[in-house]
């Protein structure tokens, strides 16, 4: 797993949790920022996990 998905997998578990923590004490307006970067960091996750694998799979193919 490269290690900038890790990254992004750790943000978006405390942003999460974060989130998670702000509902509950009835702070709605911090509660959806953090909903908010829960997705942008998941997408990073995604996106740093797929180019990996190409990567890998590029790599393998040319050589």
């Amino acid at each position: 797993m490269p290690r900038l998905a890790v990254y992004a997998l750790i943000v978006c578990v405390l942003a999460l949790a974060a989130a998670v923590v702000s509902f509950v004490q009835g702070s709605v307006p911090m509660g959806v920022v953090w909903v908010l970067l829960t997705g942008v960091s998941s997408n990073m996750c995604w996106y740093y996990l797929k180019r990996g694998r190409d990567a890998r799979r590029s790599s393998t193919t040319t050589g």
